[in-house]
């Protein structure tokens, strides 16, 4: 009896089981798409702000400057 309960039992579960696995929840698009439109104008801003960035020698150049008179205005 107690076999024969566990077999029952168990069957419902694999059932449910099977069920649950088998149903798939609709796929919600609009999100999705909202945010490959978000990360494909962030990736557009960065891309613009990387062109904006002097070259690395003016970089450079402009810090040293900078430098010099800091070290300048200490020394008098």
């Amino acid at each position: 009896m107690k076999r024969l309960l566990a077999v029952v039992l168990g069957g419902l579960g694999l059932r449910a089981l099977l069920r649950r696995r088998q149903s798939h929840p609709e796929p919600v698009d609009a999100p999705v798409e909202d945010l490959r439109q978000k990360l494909a104008e962030a990736r557009a801003a960065v891309e613009e702000q990387i062109d904006e960035t002097p070259p690395v020698d003016d970089r450079r150049a402009d810090v040293h400057a900078r430098a010099r008179r800091a070290i300048d205005d200490l020394k008098s």
